[in-house]
């Protein structure tokens, strides 16, 4: 019978209501979409110059898109994650954006996309890592993942709290 006196209650999320904490999720999964995309061009344009790196880009991607679409469920737990590979990717893009300018030298096969154009994506992708370590960041203090139990008569308006005193 215990279970009955439940049927009156939800979970309310508060601060998932707020502007900012919608407008800070829209622009985490942005920043991940976008980076994703990058680093795709970047794979693609370069496939024939990576040599290494090609299954740390394609995870990188894949890692990046889930991010987004669990960012958009709300799920709190992947800011900090994505922070933290904000950062490795941030390191890598600001070591091989100057590479890709420097890859006149003999011997070095072109790359499909013109190595000017992959530079320029590399470093632009730093000052978007950076916004994304900074909005996954204020998301997480944003505390997105806080319920409140609340009865249905708190929804209607006849909680017990006490209505406001007469002017």
């Amino acid at each position: 019978m215990a279970d009955d006196d439940n049927d009156d209650t939800y979970l309310d999320r508060p601060n998932r209501r707020k502007a900012s904490s919608k407008a800070t999720k829209a622009i985490v999964a942005f920043l991940l979409v976008v980076s994703a995309v990058i680093v795709l061009i970047i794979t693609v344009g370069g496939w024939d110059t990576l040599e290494g790196a090609k299954p740390l880009q394609i995870a990188y991607i894949l890692i990046y898109l889930l991010m987004a679409f669990l960012v958009m469920r709300w799920n709190r737990g992947v800011l900090p994650l994505a922070a933290a590979l904000a950062i490795v990717l941030l390191i890598f893009a600001a070591v091989s954006g100057p590479a890709w300018f420097d890859r006149d030298k003999a011997g070095l096969t072109d790359p499909t996309l013109d190595e000017d154009i992959l530079g320029l994506l590399s470093l632009i992708l730093v000052p978007i890592q950076i916004l994304l370590i900074a909005f996954a960041m204020r998301g997480f203090q944003q505390a997105w993942n806080v319920e409140v139990e609340k009865t249905r008569d708190d929804q209607r308006g006849g909680g017990h709290e006490p209505a406001p005193a007469a002017a």
